[in-house]
C-alpha cells in the first residue's frame, strides 16, 4: 500500500509541477502599472515640493539651515550639512522615481528619510509617514512597473 501511495503521490506531483511550470504567465495588468506609477509620482511630488522650499534660486536658503538648526535638530549631523543632504535627496530621488530610474534604490533612500523624519522630527505625523512608507515599500517590493525607463 505504501508503494502504491508513493507512486500516486509522485505521479500527481510531476503532473502538477509540469502544468504549473509550463503555464503561461498572466499578462501584465495596466491597473498594476497605474498603481506603481501613482506610488512613484504622488509621494515624489511631496518630497520635490519640500526640496523646493529649501532653495533660494540655485542655492540653499538661509531659512532651510535655520529649520535644521532650530526645529529639526537631527542628532549627529551638522545642521547645514543635514539641510544640504535633505535638499539634494528631495530633488534627486523624486526625479528618478518619476522617470522610473533606480526606482528601488530611490524608494529605499526616501524610506530612510521618512523614518528619520518620523523618529526625530515629527513623530506625531505617523499617519502621513505611514502612507509614504507604504508607497516606498510597494516600490521596493514590486519595482517601477512598465510605465518607467527601468522596465
Amino acid at each position: 500500500m505504501t508503494q502504491l501511495h508513493n507512486s500516486i503521490h509522485s505521479a500527481n506531483h510531476s503532473a502538477v509541477h509540469s502544468t504549473t511550470a509550463n503555464a503561461p504567465r498572466a499578462p501584465a495588468d495596466w491597473r498594476s502599472d497605474l498603481l506603481l506609477f501613482s506610488a512613484r509620482l504622488f509621494p515624489a511630488a511631496i518630497f520635490w515640493q519640500s526640496g523646493q522650499t529649501k532653495l533660494d534660486g540655485w542655492r540653499l536658503s538661509d531659512s532651510a539651515v535655520y529649520l535644521f538648526q532650530q526645529e529639526y535638530r537631527l542628532p549627529l549631523l551638522d545642521p547645514e550639512l543635514a539641510a544640504r543632504m535633505a535638499t539634494g535627496a528631495e530633488h534627486l530621488f523624486p526625479l528618478l522615481l518619476v522617470l522610473g530610474l533606480a526606482t528601488r534604490l530611490s524608494a529605499l533612500a526616501l524610506l530612510g528619510m521618512t523614518l528619520v523624519i518620523q523618529c526625530f522630527v515629527y513623530p506625531q505625523a505617523w499617519p502621513t509617514h505611514g502612507t509614504w512608507a507604504v508607497a516606498w515599500l510597494l516600490l521596493i517590493h514590486s519595482g517601477p512597473g512598465r510605465l518607467s525607463l527601468d522596465h
